[in-house]
């Protein structure tokens, strides 16, 4: 049975069809959004990474998939200790990615395909070998330089004790010791996560003027919004208090309400600002917090009116499998989201967690999980279940209200990539954790486009150097060469949804009903004007409701009835 629905819907007008929703003020409210990350996109010059001219070169994909907007990762030169995360000049292009004229003209053929683009921003840190970081060093204790990022003398009798107990994201004590000219050790700087990555002084009223200048610098370029990477962690607590026991324990986010380094209120003044400056362009633009909270409706205070515009829904994305589970993450995100007027962002996949159709296809837990080692120690790898609930995933979440993002590769069906060589590894979680965290390098590795064998498109042929990270071979099948117009394919789904979603007017922003007949292991909602989805978690075939037709369904149905692990989506 076809995925496609009939053909002339009565709603398909030729307004919508030509992309009306895009040309809104606020086009962040129902629009969908592609993450590229850059180094594992595509390679245009050869050299086995990923770079502005790979990405312009497929921007006609993307154009093609349906989607409103790219949100392209870091691509600051960098010396790449963290992957381009430890930044050295937020104004410019990394060599190995292009330069800033090529940055440039991606933005304009961007907007020339009407799409939107949104960049990163990592306001937390900077490079250790940024100037600032340099100045510091070479200033010495004391110095006005130093105090634009966080440095204090250590404890003990020498001074040779960290200040406080704090961790790294990474492993680790969170702070490292400055050195001398000659050799003598001196005071320790704060870093969240590696020591090439100091953390900024949000203290320091500079630090808030630099980068109030860096908003304007891109806005004025034409960028439509930023990602804020770990927009939950620049205000830190007067005098550095020790971490608690509980909040050792949990080191990714807060977990009580005074943490002195996660989720503070210092932090919602720095986004006021923000706020006003991009309130200040005639077209406002935009911005998605990266933001761990302990729960919905902290993370809500993020999304305020007088804050950022959107921020991701982490408890969506680490929810398993299961209905109950899902439906909870759904209704405290669209509740908590709705009381400050802002739209949820619906996420499954991204380049810090094990990509979504892995975690589904393994034995699901209770609650939420996101970590590889923790998904390795759930048992077996059934790639068929994962890929059928991968495709229930993604018609649920493109049937939600709000914003959402697609990772790049989740339109193929890739899988996260577990058995990369030790001597691959590049995520710094992996030294950090002394070789007992494989880190995130098994969700970046290079895209698949074309051909039977590596790198399969992605670099030029001919090209001079093997892709940066190893591509499996299996994913010979999954290219987006094999899957173009494969009605079956994991790209037609996509496809095929992304186009129904941007003409059908229940889809986007609007109301979700849920039907409450539905049983045990079922989600079943309606959103006026006449479009049902239905989830089907459980093992066994449902049979359906009273229905107009069917728009789209994950699987082929069954004589009317839904098969397990499968969504549908119905007119009524």
């Amino acid at each position: 049975m076809s995925n496609r629905p009939d053909p002339a819907l009565p709603w398909e007008t030729s307004q919508r069809r030509n992309g009306a929703r895009r040309g809104a003020v606020e086009w962040w409210h129902d629009a969908v959004c592609y993450q590229v990350y850059l180094r594992s996109f595509a390679d245009g010059n050869g050299d086995g990474v990923g770079d502005l001219a790979g990405l312009r070169r497929r921007l006609p994909y993307l154009s093609e998939l349906g989607v409103d907007a790219v949100w392209v990762n870091l691509w600051y030169p960098s010396p790449m200790a963290d992957g381009g995360y430890d930044i050295t000049d937020y104004r410019d292009i990394d060599p190995l990615f292009g330069s800033l004229p090529e940055a440039r003209t991606l933005i304009e053929e961007i907007h020339t395909l009407g799409l939107r683009i949104l960049i990163d921003l990592v306001p937390n840190h900077t490079s250790s070998q940024h100037p600032w970081f340099g100045e510091a060093l070479a200033g010495g204790p004391g110095c006005v330089e130093r105090n634009r990022y966080i440095f204090r003398p250590g404890r003990g009798s020498d001074g040779d004790l960290p200040p406080n107990n704090w961790r790294s994201v990474f492993g680790g004590s969170a702070w490292s010791r400055a050195v001398e000219p000659d050799g003598m050790p001196e005071e320790w700087y704060l870093h969240l996560f590696t020591p090439e990555q100091p953390d900024l002084n949000w203290n320091n009223a500079e630090v808030h003027r630099e980068f109030e200048s860096v908003l304007r610098f891109w806005f004025d370029h034409g960028v439509d919004g930023f990602r804020i990477d770990v927009a939950h962690a620049m205000s830190k607590a007067p005098g550095l208090p020790d971490l608690g026991p509980a909040d050792i324990e949990l080191i990714g986010s807060a977990a009580h309400p005074d943490h002195p380094h996660w989720d503070r209120e210092g932090i919602h003044e720095i986004f006021r600002g923000w706020r006003a400056v991009a309130d200040s362009y005639a077209e406002p633009r935009m911005f998605v917090a990266e933001a761990c909270a302990r729960n919905s409706e902290r993370l809500s205070r993020y999304v305020r009116p007088a804050e950022l515009h959107t921020a991701f829904n982490f408890d969506y994305l680490t929810s398993p499998w299961r209905a109950a589970q899902m439906r909870t993450a759904i209704d405290k995100s669209l509740t908590t989201m709705a009381a400050v007027g802002a739209p949820t962002a619906w996420v499954l996949s991204n380049h810090d967690v094990v990509r979504h159709l892995t975690r589904y296809g393994r034995p699901q837990a209770e609650g939420p999980v996101h970590d590889l080692a923790d998904h390795l120690l759930a048992g077996p790898f059934d790639l068929e279940l994962g890929t059928r609930r991968a495709r229930a995933a993604a018609l649920l979440t493109l049937a939600l209200p709000g914003c959402a993002y697609l990772y790049q590769g989740e339109e193929l069906g890739l899988w996260e990539v577990e058995d990369l060589p030790d001597e691959a590894l590049q995520d710094p979680i992996w030294q950090r954790s002394g070789h007992t965290n494989r880190g995130r390098d098994g969700c970046r590795v290079p895209m698949p486009w074309s051909g039977d064998t590596p790198p399969f498109g992605f670099s030029p042929d001919h090209a001079g150097s093997d892709p940066w990270l190893p591509q499996p071979q299996q994913w010979e099948r999954l290219t987006a060469q094999v899957q173009q117009d494969d009605e079956q394919s994991m790209l037609e789904l996509y496809r095929r949804a992304l186009h129904i979603r941007r003409a059908h007017p229940a889809l986007g922003k609007g109301a979700l009903l849920w039907d409450p007949t539905t049983g045990p292991g079922v989600l079943a909602f309606t959103r006026p004007p006449g479009f049902q989805c239905i989830v089907n978690f459980r093992p066994d075939a449902l049979r359906l409701p009273d229905h107009d037709g069917v728009l789209l369904s994950s699987v082929p149905l069954d004589s009317g009835r839904l098969p397990g692990d499968a969504a549908v989506w119905l007119t009524r």
